[in-house]
């Protein structure tokens, strides 16, 4: 299992939404993680399970503390609630002003994040959504640990120039430099295009040639639909058949393309755990398939039109 960082270089292009959405389709247990520094969302959107509201200071505040004692990452289940649609969240700060309780923090986040996936009780891989990263953002300090940071673009000619700027910008700092396709380094930047079906595949290949004739050491890893039908019925704003939506079918076909090409190493550590497991004779933790997680959408959930973050 993975950590997988979703990040933006500039402006709205809707990294909660797409965050969400993979989150909501995961074919193994996931926990979504508000990364952010700049401050999360989710509670001031979502339902908790227990049809209240969910507690802000349950989640990336209340782990601060926790964290500079020494994080294991079964740790991380303490601060974690489930939204009314059955997904695991760690609640993100309120404001941007509480990161600096984290300060120093992130890579032991990150490692953390990484090493749920060995967990000897409840293994998941971990979504996070990382925001905007232009600047100095401290949230960069997960990517080391990433098997993947998910760039989030838009398809503005202006959105494609950053984001081609940004994965280069990355590569030098998690490679070391500039790469071609034949020599992609770990953690892999891929870049997800939000963009209108009906022209998503084609905008998906010239992009896709823009960044490997660039040498960003990046390429397209999927589209999601700009749906914000289906956003609204994830969010639980709207009723209707959120799984038929474009929104979801996109977001399944982004989720099954990166298992095809990346599972087989994903799933080496969780072999190694389930040998543990059978090893100690330890329960196997309980999991719930994540189709579940928009099966009911009138209730508060989670996700943004396709603009904030």
């Amino acid at each position: 299992m993975a950590l997988i960082a979703l990040a933006a270089d500039k402006g709205s292009p809707g990294v909660t939404t797409a965050a969400v959405a993979l989150a909501a389709v995961w074919p193994r247990r996931v926990l979504l993680a508000e990364a952010d520094p700049a401050g999360g969302d989710l509670v001031y959107r979502s339902a908790a399970a227990h049809g209240g509201p969910l507690n802000p200071n349950t989640g990336m505040l209340s782990i601060a503390s926790t964290a500079r004692r020494g994080l294991v990452p079964d740790q991380l289940w303490d601060h974690v609630q489930p939204l009314s649609g059955g997904l695991e969240v760690l609640v993100g700060l309120g404001i941007a002003e509480q990161a600096t309780g984290l300060a120093g923090l992130w890579p032991t986040l990150g490692h953390a994040f990484a090493s749920l996936a060995d967990s000897p009780n409840a293994p998941a891989d971990v979504i996070a959504d990382c925001g905007r990263i232009s600047g100095d953002t401290p949230a960069v300090e997960l990517f080391p640990h990433a098997a993947l940071v998910l760039l989030v673009s838009r398809t503005e000619p202006e959105a494609i120039a950053r984001v081609r700027d940004r994965a280069a910008a990355l590569s030098a700092k998690l490679h070391g430099g500039p790469r071609g396709a034949a020599a992609l380094a770990t953690p892999l930047i891929g870049v997800v295009l939000i963009a209108d079906p009906s022209s998503a595949g084609k905008l998906a290949g010239q992009v896709n040639d823009m960044l490997v004739h660039a040498q960003t050491g990046a390429r397209v890893v999927g589209t999601i639909a700009e749906d914000p039908s289906g956003a609204d019925q994830l969010a639980g704003r709207k009723r209707g058949r959120l799984e038929k939506s474009l929104l979801i079918r996109s977001a399944r076909k982004v989720t099954a393309d990166l298992y095809q090409q990346y599972g087989a190493s994903w799933a080496v550590s969780a072999q190694a755990q389930q040998a543990h497991q059978q090893t100690h004779h330890a329960p196997q933790a309980q999991q719930q398939p994540q189709s579940q997680h928009f099966q009911h959408p009138q209730q508060p959930h989670q996700g943004h039109a396709g603009a904030g973050r």
